[in-house]
């Protein structure tokens, strides 16, 4: 945390510092120009100029002169700006810092004037500045700060509440793999699901024997005796037959003779 602290308040002073220098460069009047100077508004224009009437060292001055001015926005720039699209927002940053001080040029200070071309150049020597050096050290200075411990990189809430391992029982911690991982959690379904087959099966099972035992209820108990015709007609008559007949019945002949007994006994 210190170190970081550290590199952007030196990030932060040499913007400043240039931003100083740009305003000592930019917005300083010049009355000797005051009628050479005009507003250019069409991309390119002041580039075929310095191409076609200024020599070749008084080309590279300006144009080398704009892309330098560009360059620190570059190189500081990526410091201040999210990592996400940090190359887009760093030349959209620059290119509105020098149109607003173009448009400071040509409405206050004297012998300048706004010039698209200049803004286009600063823009470009951004984009330099931070594809030569910029993106590296900015690179650099957030997998340092990311991977540097400081207050807040302390253990989770869930660890610190996390009961003792082995580890902490003087136990070596055993690491799991992600096979054993996966079957770690699939036992819990895999345990319901036996569970529940367990418990289907014993529902059958009692269903059936409830089911054996009813059917062999009904066959052990005792059937109702069927009436005999004979009997009942004995049972009118007073005759029955005994034992000694076999369940016959009486002839004629028994009967004569059980006539014949009476009569003797008379």
């Amino acid at each position: 945390m210190l170190v970081r602290g550290a590199v952007l308040t030196v990030v932060l002073l040499g913007l400043v510092a240039f931003s100083v220098l740009l305003a000592k460069v930019t917005l300083t009047p010049s009355p000797a120009s005051a009628d050479l100077v005009t507003a250019n508004l069409r991309p390119g224009r002041s580039l075929r100029q310095y191409a076609e009437d200024y020599t070749f060292l008084a080309a590279c001055k300006q144009a080398g002169g704009n892309l330098l001015l560009g360059v620190p926005f570059g190189l500081l720039l990526p410091f201040f700006v999210p990592r996400r699209l940090r190359m887009i927002r760093t030349t959209l940053l620059t290119a509105v810092a020098m149109a607003v001080v173009e448009l400071i040029q040509g409405a206050l200070v004297e012998g300048r004037a706004f010039d698209i071309d200049d803004v286009i150049l600063n823009t470009a020597g951004a984009l330099l500045g931070y594809f030569v050096l910029g993106r590296r050290i900015s690179h650099r200075y957030y997998t340092y700060t990311d991977d540097s411990p400081g207050p807040s990189a302390e253990k989770p809430e869930a660890e610190l509440k996390r009961p003792p391992g082995p580890a902490a029982r003087g136990k070596p911690a055993r690491t799991e793999t992600a096979p054993e991982a996966a079957r770690a959690k699939a036992a819990p379904t895999k345990t319901v699901r036996a569970k529940t087959a367990r418990t289907k099966a014993a529902r059958t099972k009692a269903a059936l024997t409830k089911a054996a035992r009813t059917k062999t209820g009904q066959r052990d108990r005792p059937k109702p005796a069927a009436t005999d015709p004979a009997k009942k007609r004995g049972a009118r008559t007073g005759r029955t037959d005994g034992p000694a007949s076999g369940g016959r019945r009486a002839t004629g002949s028994g009967a004569v003779r059980s006539l014949l007994d009476r009569l003797r006994g008379r």
